[in-house]
């Protein structure tokens, strides 16, 4: 059982620090209220399992080739840039009405999509499934069975849930708690952040295509 709950602590720790799916779900969580932010934190959670299988079968060592890096960048940066003037556009609605939080015109499937394509596209979240995660599965297929194994794998994804539910609870429950002045820059700074993970990755694409 201590097993277990160890890698749950390994699935809050892969979620918690501030990322651009973080800063999308304080960004949803406060203009759209919780579902809308649970859904971000799920679409990325689903695009994590995606990576799992790919390590299991084997064929993630085509990461490694300079072409599908330098896709990863470039459309990750298109993504997080695209989500982050959304977001921007978004506070500065926010903005304009100091009574209330407007609810931004934004699908279920819109921010489930925004969670999946942010980490789907993130190298970053690449070297965690290719690093951390394959040493991680190596061991643990050579000391405990199948059974074991998809059970340590699924208590990764409990704490990974587990932050995306308390994420997307405590942003949607911040405007009832906080001024209109102080949402209005966390919603500012949410999409500042975007912005920056977005010029963040064009940067490395362009490493990747011209060093």
């Amino acid at each position: 059982m201590a097993i277990f709950f160890t890698y749950v602590l390994l699935g809050l720790s892969l979620a918690a620090p501030i990322g651009p799916v973080n800063a999308a779900q304080l960004d949803r969580g406060i203009k759209n209220g919780f579902l809308h932010s649970w859904l971000v934190g799920l679409g990325a959670t689903a695009a994590d399992g995606i990576y799992m299988l790919l390590v299991f079968l084997g064929v993630v060592h085509m990461v490694g080739l300079p072409s599908v890096q330098l896709f990863l960048w470039l459309f990750g940066a298109f993504v997080l840039i695209y989500i982050g003037i959304d977001a921007l556009t978004g506070a500065k609605e926010l903005g304009t009405n100091p009574q209330e939080v407007p609810r931004s015109r934004q699908t279920l499937t819109k921010s489930f999509s925004a969670g999946f394509l942010m980490s789907l596209f993130n190298p970053l979240t690449v070297i965690f499934w290719l690093g951390i995660f394959g040493s991680i599965l190596a061991k643990t297929v050579t000391q405990y069975g199948t059974g074991d194994v998809i059970l340590y794998v699924g208590a990764i994804f409990l704490g990974i849930m587990v932050w995306d539910v308390t994420m997307a609870f405590f942003s949607s429950t911040m405007k009832h708690v906080l001024t209109h002045k102080v949402l209005y820059l966390i919603s500012v700074m949410s999409a500042v952040s975007l912005l920056g993970f977005g010029a963040y990755f064009a940067w490395q694409a362009f490493s990747v295509l011209f060093w």
